[in-house]
């Protein structure tokens, strides 16, 4: 049986004071759990998991320390509204300031929605991209909904938070920004390297950063919607512009 200090510190990974306190995140459902075991191994702090799942899985958790619960010590542990079997505890990774020399990144001004943050870095690992940047008015990359959105992919693409955009200011990469007006995507040839500036979900760019960018493109559309969401432009564009 677990202690209350226990719950209350495994409950308190909700909060981002609490996760950046403890330097620690939450991953859960077999298949999330799963790809931490074979990708992260030594990050994993914990495993909790239902008796079932133990037996299913023995054969991987090895020297792993991990914890059998009740379901009902499940739904009072868990971030999600269905909890499934297992969570783990991961120690968060230090990511460095990223070198984008030769390589495609994605940069990210105030990406709110933890979905649509997590998404995106699920998309970067799609398409082979290591590194996203974030502006600090990003979510947090650790929050639940993010690693979830992510499906594991923040395991494989390292988030990096650039304070008042310093980095961005001294890169030397084509800088692609998304925008509304401007040249229609399918205007520019693939290429094997730059960095994708994507907006904020209702405001855009800042002209801040949209004062550092070295093209503007635009997703050509025959409809009437307004604008797409950030992960699916991310996507698209992509799609096109990678080599």
């Amino acid at each position: 049986m677990l202690s209350k200090k226990e719950i209350k510190d495994i409950q308190s990974l909700g909060h981002k004071k609490n996760r950046d306190e403890l330097g620690c995140f939450l991953a859960e459902g077999p298949k999330m759990v799963a790809e931490f075991i074979q990708l992260l191994p030594e990050s994993i702090v914990k495993i909790y998991a239902v008796q079932e799942w133990i037996r299913e899985n023995e054969s991987k958790l090895k020297q792993l320390p991990v914890q059998e619960i009740s379901p009902v010590e499940l739904v009072r542990l868990s971030q999600m509204q269905t909890p499934h079997q297992v969570l783990c505890i991961l120690k968060q990774s230090d990511h460095k300031e990223p070198v984008v020399k030769d390589a495609f990144s994605i940069y990210l001004d105030a990406i709110q929605d933890p979905g649509n943050l997590g998404t995106i870095i699920r998309i970067a690992d799609w398409f082979g991209i290591n590194q996203v940047i974030c502006t600090p008015g990003c979510a947090d990359c650790y929050n639940p909904k993010v690693v979830q959105a992510s499906m594991a992919s923040i395991a494989r693409v390292s988030v990096f938070y650039d304070e008042a955009a310093a980095w961005l200011k001294s890169q030397t990469e084509v800088v692609y920004a998304a925008v509304l007006n401007g040249k229609p995507l399918y205007d520019f040839k693939k290429a094997t390297s730059g960095i994708l500036l994507i907006g904020n979900e209702s405001r855009g760019i800042s002209n801040e950063l949209l004062k550092l960018a070295t093209e503007k493109l635009t997703i050509p559309k025959k409809g009437n919607a307004e604008s797409l969401n950030a992960a699916v432009a991310t996507g698209i564009i992509l799609s096109h512009l990678i080599a």
